[in-house]
């Protein structure tokens, strides 16, 4: 390794969390219910448990093949976590501290608007908003509840992604960021074809739409979700989320003020209604642009990550790292080992027990989600699209 090579995360987060588990001892663990079972409700309850500071005490969802899944998954043989498709009654039990929400985009309002009146900490999967104008309702009800709520933006409790910001943005090591690209593509997962199926008998249709338009049952609606933007806003929800709130964060500006966007269904002709493939350009007033590239289709990347070109130099970060190169010297190049989810599950059990902020609280996730919401309007009006002169709408850029 040479002299300018740096790796973050590993020995710091390993003893740390082993420390903090003998002091906290299996008695002072944090309750936890997890409401939306599915892959990625799994996976980042997986993270919570690797803390060794909460316990899955219900499980609840719709369907009770993925409750079954997750009780698998997660589930050691000496322990019967309840098991619900009601959140009402998971919500209702005294022993269960907090939440974890995976469930659809269109659910996470009510959902973490219910649980914060039950009195429950809230840890919410990105995005935080399915539609622009859930932004102000969601600070509202954090602030009206008194409760922690975390947002799934994980970058945010990066080790390194904190060291880019403070040594390099924050010291102007780029000069004047003209561009910052963010790519990722290839989602084997978004390119299933879904076939008809008869609604199980364990699946509860209704509260699976909850709050969006009422549709006949077809179960590509629930097994495909992200296809349709009745439930989900596709690879801009998805991706752009987190890598418009990475830029956002180094160049210290919460909001684009105008969008264009382009794309469709490419190659995949299957029903779905979000696109394949799309492109967005972002700017910002700070003087620099946001390009955005996704497909689904398998176009493998270098690196997903965000890209950013100053006057003075670049920086190319990912989840796995980042590579500064100055225009005059030598490049700088820092390997992150940390666990990304592990450690933002930490950052939400350290604001619930300690009273420490969040690293990703409420305002944080609706800002990451603003840009996905004009880039959104501008594929969908194939115009530029803009916020108005007091950020409350979205409009077109005349």
């Amino acid at each position: 390794m040479r002299r300018r090579d740096f790796i973050v995360g590993a020995g710091a987060a390993a003893f740390t969390a082993v420390s903090r588990k003998r002091i906290l001892g299996a008695n002072d663990r944090i309750g936890m219910a997890l409401i939306g079972s599915g892959r990625r409700g799994r996976e980042v309850m997986k993270a919570f448990l690797a803390t060794g500071r909460a316990e899955l005490r219900c499980l609840c969802d719709v369907y009770d093949v993925q409750r079954g899944r997750a009780k698998e998954a997660l589930v050691k043989a000496d322990q019967k976590p309840h098991e619900t498709i009601a959140i009402e009654d998971a919500l209702d039990r005294r022993d269960v501290d907090a939440v974890l929400i995976g469930s659809p985009d269109h659910l996470h309002l009510t959902q973490a608007a219910a649980a914060l009146k039950a009195g429950k900490h809230v840890y919410l999967e990105k995005p935080t908003t399915h539609n622009f104008d859930e932004g102000e309702k969601f600070i509202a009800v954090v602030k009206q509840s008194g409760k922690v709520l975390q947002t799934g933006t994980q970058q945010r409790s990066g080790a390194h992604y904190k060291q880019a910001k403070e040594d390099i943005f924050e010291r102007g090591k780029l000069g004047q960021v003209i561009f910052a690209r963010a790519v990722w593509s290839d989602f084997p997962w978004q390119r299933r074809k879904i076939e008809p199926q008869p609604k199980p008998a364990g699946f509860d249709w209704e509260r699976f739409i909850g709050p969006a338009k009422k549709v006949p049952y077809e179960w590509v609606r629930y097994d495909a979700w992200r296809y349709f933007p009745d439930y989900g806003n596709g690879l801009l929800a998805d991706i752009l989320t987190h890598w418009a709130d990475v830029a956002q964060w180094m160049m210290n500006e919460p909001a684009p003020v105008s969008a264009i966007a382009t794309g469709g269904i490419y190659q995949l002709n299957d029903g779905r209604v979000n696109p394949d493939t799309v492109n967005a350009i972002l700017q910002y007033k700070g003087g620099w642009n946001l390009t955005f590239e996704s497909t689904v289709l398998p176009i493998k990347n270098e690196r997903a990550s965000v890209f950013f070109e100053g006057t003075e130099g670049t920086l190319d970060i990912s989840r796995d790292g980042y590579i500064f190169r100055p225009n005059k010297g030598e490049p700088q190049i820092v390997k992150s080992t940390q666990n990304l989810e592990v450690a933002h599950a930490t950052s939400f059990l350290d604001a619930i027990k300690n009273g420490t902020p969040p690293s990703a609280p409420i305002n944080i996730g609706v800002e990451a989600c603003n840009p996905v919401h004009l880039a959104k309007a501008a594929y969908w009006h194939k115009k530029r699209m803009r916020f108005d002169a007091g950020g409350k709408k979205i409009v077109e850029d005349v």
